[in-house]
């Protein structure tokens, strides 16, 4: 630096050249994260709008008659196996009954559902036919149209055939069910290429062959989504049953749990036992999602083409 050059001036606050020991600042162009707090407060309101009611459950099927409306709300009690006890004796054990009504009305009915959804979601996905949009409106009316609405005229149908109050009348009503084949056709025409489909065809292989080695396995995360869906709504199911049946050897969960109540109104010691059928009742869904959760992970193309 030559003699009366002027010194270079540097900022307050500003680390001078070379130091390394000053912090480096955030790069250019890049603002700080910010925490979203109006989404996370609404998520967290949701979320215990949903377990409020689950965990009043959970705490009111452990206390006895005499602690249920002496006790504060939130307080566990000590009679869970007690109550667990006394349902299970009720009427020689008409609760373990309506349980078991509800698992078969929804396991296979389900099941059926979900074989009706893949067959007629694949061929509405796969195949060009005269009318085939004409039928997905007709589905797509049929996912407008409340279930309340069908329960009557179901009904006529089951005592025309002679089928009211037998366990077919609640079955067959839910074997076609439109949002099953609305999604299974959905997600056929996403997850099945039609390269693979030709490719089989080329090769010599029958529609049969090629929806069964091809089509199903691509098509199982979606239709276990929709074997889900089928048992949640049928296990939940309260208005059909209710009017197809009469005999409550012959009553799903819904609604046992539901005549229990009614005479909990003379008997306000029943309140305890519907509690506890109702913590009882909701298990099996619990274990239902956590056993077929797995499927959702899978691979949606795995064995065929990857682009």
């Amino acid at each position: 630096m030559s003699v009366g050059a002027p010194a270079p001036t540097v900022a307050a606050g500003t680390p001078p050249p070379g130091d390394r020991s000053a912090p480096a600042g955030p790069p250019a162009g890049r603002r700080p994260r910010r925490i979203a707090l109006l989404p996370s407060a609404v998520l967290l309101l949701g979320a215990l709008y949903c377990l409020i009611p689950v965990t009043w459950v959970l705490i009111a099927s452990t206390k006895a008659g005499r602690e249920l409306f002496s006790t504060f709300t939130f307080l566990p009690g000590t009679g869970l196996w007690g109550n667990i006890s006394d349902l299970s004796a009720y009427r020689d054990g008409v609760y373990w009954t309506w349980m078991a009504n509800s698992a078969l009305y929804a396991g296979v009915g389900a099941l059926l559902s979900t074989a009706v959804s893949a067959f007629a979601g694949y061929a509405l996905a796969m195949y060009r036919f005269r009318g085939r949009e004409s039928i997905f409106n007709v589905l797509l009316a049929g996912v407008l149209m409340p279930p309340v609405i069908l329960a009557v005229p179901q009904y006529l149908l089951m005592a025309q055939v002679g089928l009211a109050g037998t366990r077919w009348s609640v079955l067959l009503p839910v074997v076609l069910s439109p949002y099953g084949i609305y999604l299974a056709r959905i997600y056929a025409a996403a997850a099945v290429p039609r390269d693979v489909v030709e490719s089989g065809r080329i090769d010599g292989a029958g529609e049969w062959r090629i929806f069964r080695s091809i089509g199903l396995p691509m098509m199982l995360p979606g239709l276990v989504t929709v074997f889900l869906f089928q048992f949640v709504a049928i296990w939940n199911n309260f208005l059909l049953p209710y009017i197809m049946l009469s005999d409550d050897e012959r009553f799903p969960i819904t609604l046992g749990l539901f005549t229990l109540l009614n005479q909990g109104a003379s008997a306000p010691a029943l309140y305890t036992l519907v509690i506890t059928g109702s913590l009882l009742a909701i298990l099996p869904l619990i274990a239902l999602f956590l056993v077929i959760q797995r499927f959702w992970s899978l691979d949606l193309l795995s064995g065929a083409v990857k682009s």
